[in-house]
């Protein structure tokens, strides 16, 4: 059974790349202790996004059909370990808390308190939202833990709103590995395409934020000093 589910594996990457060795690693994880297994490696990627869940959750699935555990199990632990993950980084965040972020921000170059005020003031009021569907978003999947905890998000509604989230997104994926079988890296290769677009999307505002605050400080030094008069 372990060589058929590594065999398998290998097919998703054939060149040895990094992917091939995190599904064999996957493999062996969920081979060794089952489907704890799974909430195992889906915790660790959550902390190291690197982990590609959109490579984990399809083989869980797959694993599933081969008969080493239930999908329901599957299910049940890859949530757990999504959880778990995600309240790891909650409590980073809130160890970090609101003064030493901003004390950190405040040492980097081109962004200003005032912007952290407009994050907080947006995530204050869209904050649930955002732990929600964040988790149906790579690379925000982890990241967005770290605001709600440095916001101090009722732990309740960040677990609550983090489990629900959570168990679409890895249901979707899940599902997919156990019904499609062998060809479970199928799916890797559609979320990778929207991965990309994400980082893409990233990347531009990213050029875009960089470009705007230059420019902004640049006017600012070119400005002529405010004139005082005197009296006033």
């Amino acid at each position: 059974m372990t060589t058929q589910i590594l065999a398998s594996a290998a097919t998703a990457n054939t060149d040895g790349s990094a992917l091939g060795g995190v599904a064999d690693w996957a493999v062996n994880v969920m081979e060794t202790i089952g489907a704890p297994g799974a909430g195992l490696a889906i915790a660790l990627e959550n902390l190291f996004p690197p982990l590609p869940s959109e490579v984990i959750l399809p083989l869980a699935g797959f694993t599933a059909s081969q008969g080493n555990f239930s999908i329901i199990e599957a299910l049940i632990w890859t949530t757990l370990g999504s959880v778990v993950g995600a309240w790891a980084l909650y409590g980073l965040g809130a160890w970090l808390g609101r003064n030493r972020m901003r004390a950190l921000v405040s040492k980097v170059p081109l962004v200003d308190l005032e912007d952290v005020d407009k994050v907080e003031a947006w995530f204050n009021r869209h904050g649930y939202k955002a732990v929600f569907f964040g988790r149906m978003i790579p690379i925000f999947r982890s990241l967005i833990s770290i605001p709600a905890g440095i916001e101090r998000m009722p732990i309740w509604k960040f677990l609550g709103l983090t489990t629900a989230g959570s168990l679409i997104w890895n249901s979707i994926f899940v599902f997919s590995g156990f019904y499609l079988g062998e060809s479970w890296h199928v799916v890797e290769e559609y979320a990778g395409v929207f991965q990309k677009v994400v980082i893409a999307a990233c990347v531009l505002i990213a050029v875009w934020y960089v470009v705007s605050k230059v420019r902004s400080h640049r006017r600012k030094k070119a400005a002529p000093p405010v004139q005082t008069v005197d009296g006033e």
